[in-house]
Parts: C-alpha cells; sequence; structure tokens
C-alpha cells in the first residue's frame, strides 16, 4: 500500500499500472466514494493487477477559483490514508497544474489513464467530469474506454434518506454542526486533525483544562459544544469540545478547545485526532465562571453518556 505523488510529464510508477482505477478528489471518502473503491479493488483483483485511485493536490477549485475556496473535508495525507483503509494497493496525487487544468478531456484520458497507467479497467460515480471545465461527460468516458478496449462501470449514487451521498451534502452538515447526520454520510466520525498549542490555561484554572486544536486544515464544524473522542498515542479520551468564540471572557476568535476527559498529562505540540460524535448545546455567554463550571460539569456528562454508546461493546 503506497501513496505516490505525479506531475504531469513525469513517469507514472509501474505499481500503479495494468490494473483498475477510480478518479476523482474523494474528499471526505464518504460512503458513494467507498462504493467505487469497493468495486475498483474488485476489479483488479479479477484482473490481476492494483487497484488505484488517482487523486488531486491542491484541489483544482484552489487554482480555478481561489477566491471560492474553503478548506477540504480531507487532508491529502488523511484522505490516502483513509483509501488505503478501504482496501486500495495505490493511491497516485496529481499535482494540480494549470497545465493539468488545460488537457483537454481526450488528452486527459489518453496521457493519464490510457498511456500512463495503462488501465484495463475503470470504475467512477454519477457525477464524474474530466479533463478542461470537465467537459468529458460520462458518455465521453465509455466512448473512450470502448475505443482504448477498457471496461468502464459506471455506479449509480448511494442514497441515505432519498438523497444521494456526497461532498457537498457532508460539508452542509459539518458546517451546521449535525455530526450526527454525518457519520452515516461517511460510515465512522468525522475526524479533525491538529497541532495543540498554548492558550489561555483559563480551562486549567476552573478545573477543566483543555487542549487548543491549532494548525487545523480540513473544515471545522460550526460552532457549538460537541461531545468528541481524542485519540493519542494509540489511545482514546471521551472529550468535550468547543468550537467557536469564548464570549464569557470576550473573546471573539474562533478556536477549537477540547477538554480531554480524565486524562492526566501534557499535550502541548502533540497531534491529536479528534472525532466529532455529536452536538450537545450552542455556545453562549455565561454570567460568572461559576456558572460556566456548572455547564461544563452537565457537558461532561452528556459527553459521557454519548461518547460511550457510540463506542462498541
Amino acid at each position: 500500500m503506497t501513496t505516490f505523488r505525479y506531475a504531469l510529464g513525469q513517469s507514472i510508477p509501474p505499481e500503479c499500472r495494468g490494473g483498475a482505477i477510480a478518479v476523482g478528489n474523494f474528499d471526505g471518502v464518504h460512503l458513494g466514494h467507498q462504493a467505487l473503491v469497493a468495486d475498483t479493488v474488485r476489479q483488479a483483483r479479477s484482473l490481476s493487477g492494483p487497484a488505484v485511485v488517482v487523486t488531486f493536490d491542491p484541489h483544482p477549485t484552489q487554482i480555478l477559483r481561489p477566491e471560492a475556496f474553503q478548506p477540504l473535508l480531507t487532508s491529502p495525507a488523511y484522505r490516502a490514508q483513509l483509501l488505503h483503509d478501504y482496501g486500495l494497493d495505490h493511491v497516485l496525487i496529481l499535482e494540480t497544474t494549470p497545465a493539468l487544468l488545460q488537457l483537454r478531456a481526450g488528452e486527459f484520458f489518453e496521457r493519464i489513464i490510457r498511456d500512463g497507467l495503462k488501465a484495463q479497467a475503470i470504475v467512477e460515480g454519477f457525477s464524474f467530469g474530466f479533463g478542461k471545465n470537465r467537459e468529458g461527460t460520462l458518455d465521453l468516458l465509455q466512448a473512450l474506454g470502448q475505443q482504448a478496449g477498457i471496461s468502464v462501470t459506471l455506479l449509480p449514487a448511494v442514497e441515505i434518506d432519498g438523497q444521494p451521498v456526497s461532498t457537498s451534502r457532508v460539508r452542509r452538515e459539518v458546517l451546521a454542526g449535525a455530526l450526527d447526520r454525518v457519520q452515516p454520510l461517511l460510515g465512522r466520525p468525522y475526524r479533525l486533525l491538529g497541532t495543540v498549542g498554548v492558550g489561555q490555561r483559563r480551562g486549567q484554572t476552573l478545573g477543566f483544562p483543555t487542549a487548543n486544536l491549532n494548525q487545523v486544515d480540513n473544515l471545522v464544524p460550526g460552532n457549538g459544544v460537541y461531545a468528541v473522542s481524542v485519540h493519542w498515542r494509540g489511545q482514546t479520551w471521551s472529550g468535550a469540545a468547543n468550537v467557536g468564540p469564548n464570549p464569557t471572557f470576550g473573546e471573539d476568535a474562533r478556536k477549537v478547545e477540547v477538554h480531554v476527559i480524565e486524562f492526566e498529562g501534557d499535550l502541548y505540540g502533540q497531534a491529536l485526532a479528534v472525532d466529532f460524535v455529536a452536538k450537545i448545546r450552542e455556545t453562549r455567554p455565561f454570567t460568572s465562571a461559576a456558572e460556566l463550571v456548572r455547564q461544563i460539569e452537565e457537558d461532561v456528562r452528556a459527553v459521557k453518556t454519548l461518547v460511550n454508546h457510540q463506542r462498541p461493546v
């Protein structure tokens, strides 16, 4: 299981050639993406070749419309890790450049899929488009595949509650703070990855020390207090995460602060993975520190119930 990076004009690693592939951004690696991966793996095994996902970094929007770009659901490294976890042999990350984005659909197919990857099969979803301005339609993909002798499989949308599972749908729910609705779309909790930085140490004086999560690369959920699971060095703790400002103490900066329940030790400078389980309440100002402490005590009790309920027995 290897992740390769590729720039246009280079030679594609031989390990990625001659198998089944899927091409796309795969941001979030949601249930729809997982279905593509599963079928790609199935076909690769029947062909005795590698199962490969081809994805992009940076996201094309960062180059085409930088003013519209927002943080992704998954960083490139975490996305590749998830794709491997779901059974892929290799992930090929294409370096997104203006030259790559200017390739017409036919050129992209010939240079990357046919000649570079020497794919025997390609698996795509209902919303796939490729080439300059996404001019490559599913009909064109099938026609090009037929001409090149490459099997093309188009999978229908995975639906939950009658609606397709999509990256945009996951994004909307994350921003709305509806993490209980996000988990069914992903098949796992939504995760933030970051490094613990130095904060005001105010939580410690209140009896509830918090880890300030900095250097977060992916999309932060909407403001609120959440039940979370915190992963560090192979161990897991329940936690209460506050996302947003701290109005009680007049702080307007938007932060992610996590109280790791029953943890003792120093986390400064450490990398944490924080899985968001459910929103407990909205953020709000309190009239005193004592009132805030009483609310945090209630939050901790709620977290223990929610997070422990989520864990397998």
